[in-house]
C-alpha cells in the first residue's frame, strides 16, 4: 500500500514542503531514496525501537521510502515522526484517511517519546501559505509555531498520541497563544539596565548617541573601565522591536534551534558576543549545508566584538560587505540562501598590548609604537564603517562608591524611540534607509546642510587636530542624531563639537 506523508526542509529562513511517500509490498529490505543525510539514514533503528515500545510492528516486509523532491538533500533527526506514521499507515496499523491534510515532524526517542525540531517557525509559515489544515510537532516547539495563525498547531509529546488522533478520532488540543499581547508584555522586561551602571556619564551619553542613529561604535579603554558592561546595556535602550522585526528575528533563531523550549516569538533585541577564536564562516554563516552565523543571529540586534585586534584579520574583513549591504549571500554550487544581517556593530579594545594608554601612572606601559602596531592590526577600510570611537577612561572611587543610581534605560529609551521617529519620517520615501547611519553621501548633502559658522567650525577642528577625510561623512551624521535628539531641524555648532569628540582613532597624535 502506497501512503503520502508530509514533512518539511529549511533553506536559508524559509521552508519547502517534503512529500514523504511510503510504499508497503510484498519482500523483504528497507529502502530510503530522496538524497536522505545520514541522520535520515539511521532513522530506520530509532522508528523500530519506538514502534515497538508503544505496541506497533516494524514491517517485516519490503518498505520503499521516497522523500521528494528527490534531487533535494534533506538533513536531520526532524523527519523520524513523518517517516514513522507513513509506515504505520502504509501496512495499515492505523487509518489513513485525513494524514495528508497535516504536516507531521519530530525526532523520535527509543520510547517514543519527542525531541525538538528546528526551524518550527518558517515550517508553520509555509505549512499555512500551502493550506494545510494542521501541523504536528513536539511540544517543545509548540509556542514558536503556534506564532502563526491561521493553522491548527499541535504539541504532543509521544508517538501514541498521534496514532490515537489518525487511528481512533481522539482529538489533540490546539495550542493558541495571543502573539500582540504575549509580545507586548515580554518587552517591558529588560535584562540590563544602564541605572546599574556608577559614573561614565559621558559614554552613556555616546551610547545614546549610538542607538538613536544606529551608528557602530568603537569603545576604547583600559581593563575594568566598564566597556563590557556597557556594551551589554546597549539592546535595553534600542527603540522596542516591532511585530515584523520580532518575526524576522525568531525565524533566524528558529532554523538553528536557539528558540528556548516554550518560548514563542523573540521580544527582546539580540546580543551576541563571539569569542575572538571564531572563524570567518562561524560568523558570517555557511558551511557545506549553509547554516546564519553570528551576523544573522545579531540581526535587529548588536552584535558585539570584545577584544576587537584579537579576532584574526580575515575573520574582521568579511564584516565589511554585511555592514553595507545589511544581508550575506552564501553561494554553493547547488543553491544560494541570502540571511538578513542589519545589526549594530559595538567594539572593544584595549588601546595597548599592556592594556593601558601611554601615562606614566599606569601600572603598565607600552611605547608609541607597541601601540601603533597594536592598533594597525584593525584594518582602515573596518574603522571607516565604524562611526563613533570613544575613549572610556576607569571610574574613580567616589563613583563606585556612590549609593545614588544613574538614569534607567527606559528614560534613554524614550529619547532614543522619538529621535528614530523623526528619521522614519524623514527617509519615508527611500527603499533602504531608515535611519542616520545608513545615510549615503546625497542625503548627508539633502539632511546635514551646516551654516556658515558651523561650516568654518568643522574646517577648524579637521585642520587643527588632523583629522582625515573619512571622518568627515561620519562627523555630520552623527551630528545629525545628536541634533535629532534636541528635535532640532537644523544642525548647530554644539552638535558639531560633540562629533568631533567621537573619532578619537582619527586624531593624529591621539598616541600621545
Amino acid at each position: 500500500m502506497l501512503v503520502k506523508v508530509y514533512g518539511s526542509a529549511v533553506f536559508g529562513v524559509e521552508a519547502t514542503t517534503i512529500t514523504v511517500e511510503v510504499n508497503v509490498a510484498n519482500g523483504i529490505g528497507y529502502h530510503l531514496v530522496g538524497l536522505p543525510d545520514n541522520a535520515i539514514k539511521e532513522s530506520s533503528f530509532r522508528i523500530s525501537a519506538a514502534l515497538q515500545n508503544n505496541s506497533f510492528n516494524f514491517p517485516g516486509k519490503k518498505i520503499t521510502v521516497n522523500m521528494a523532491p528527490a534531487d533535494l538533500r534533506k538533513e536531520g533527526s526532524a523527519y523520524d515522526l513523518t517517516l514513522a506514521i507513513g509506515i504505520l499507515a502504509a501496512s495499515k496499523q492505523i487509518k489513513a484517511e485525513n494524514i495528508s491534510d497535516y504536516i507531521i515532524m519530530g525526532e523520535l526517542s527509543l520510547d517514543g517519546s519527542l525531541q525538538p525540531i528546528k526551524g518550527a517557525l518558517p515550517i508553520a509559515i509555509k505549512a499555512k501559505a500551502e493550506g494545510f489544515k494542521g501541523f504536528i510537532l513536539p511540544q517543545q516547539n509548540v509556542k514558536e509555531a503556534a506564532i502563526v495563525s491561521g493553522i491548527n498547531v499541535y504539541g504532543i509529546s509521544n508517538i501514541t498520541e498521534v496514532t490515537n488522533f489518525f487511528d481512533k478520532d481522539i482529538p489533540l488540543e490546539a495550542t493558541v497563544i495571543n502573539t500582540r499581547e504575549e509580545f507586548k508584555n515580554a518587552q517591558e522586561h529588560l535584562d540590563h539596565d544602564f541605572a546599574d551602571v556608577k559614573g561614565q556619564e559621558s559614554i552613556k551619553r555616546c551610547m545614546e548617541i549610538a542607538a538613536a542613529g544606529g551608528h557602530n561604535v568603537i569603545l576604547i579603554g583600559p581593563p575594568g573601565a566598564g566597556k563590557t558592561m556597557l556594551a551589554k546595556r546597549l539592546p535595553s535602550i534600542l527603540p522596542p522591536m516591532t511585530l515584523h522585526e520580532a518575526l524576522e528575528t525568531t525565524k533566524i533563531h528558529s532554523v538553528v534551534g536557539r528558540i528556548k523550549d516554550n518560548v514563542g516569538l523573540m521580544s527582546q533585541r539580540p546580543f551576541r558576543s563571539p569569542h575572538h577564536t571564531i572563524s570567518d564562516v562561524a560568523l558570517v554563516g555557511g558551511g557545506a549545508y549553509p547554516q546564519p552565523g553570528e551576523i544573522s543571529l545579531s540581526h535587529n540586534g548588536v552584535l558585539f566584538l570584545d577584544e576587537l585586534p584579537e579576532f584574526k584579520r580575515g575573520v574582521l574583513e568579511v564584516l565589511r560587505q554585511p555592514l553595507e549591504d545589511r544581508e550575506v549571500t552564501i553561494s554553493r554550487a547547488k543553491f544560494t540562501v541570502t540571511y538578513p544581517s542589519s545589526f549594530m556593530l559595538v567594539a572593544s579594545m584595549n588601546p595597548s598590548p599592556s592594556g593601558f594608554f601611554n601615562d606614566p601612572s599606569a601600572p603598565m606601559n607600552s611605547s608609541p609604537a607597541e601601540m601603533q602596531r597594536y592598533l594597525s592590526k584593525i584594518s582602515g577600510p573596518l574603522l571607516d564603517r565604524i562611526d563613533i570611537h570613544i575613549e572610556v577612561t576607569p571610574v574613580p572611587f567616589e563613583k563606585l562608591s556612590e549609593e545614588r543610581t544613574g538614569e534607567s534605560s527606559v528614560e534613554i529609551r524614550k529619547r532614543v524611540t522619538r529621535a528614530r521617529q523623526l528619521q522614519t519620517h524623514r527617509f519615508e520615501s527611500f527603499e533602504n534607509v531608515h535611519y542616520n547611519a545608513q545615510m549615503s553621501v546625497k542625503q548627508i548633502r539633502e539632511f546635514c546642510m551646516l551654516e556658515d559658522s558651523s561650516k568654518q567650525l568643522l574646517k577648524n577642528a579637521m585642520e587643527k587636530l588632523n583629522l582625515s577625510a573619512r571622518a568627515y561623512d561620519r562627523i555630520l551624521k552623527v551630528s545629525r542624531t545628536i541634533a535629532d535628539l534636541e528635535n532640532s531641524e537644523s544642525i548647530k555648532g554644539a552638535h558639531i563639537s560633540e562629533a568631533i569628540q567621537y573619532r578619537s582613532l582619527d586624531r593624529e597624535g591621539w598616541l600621545g
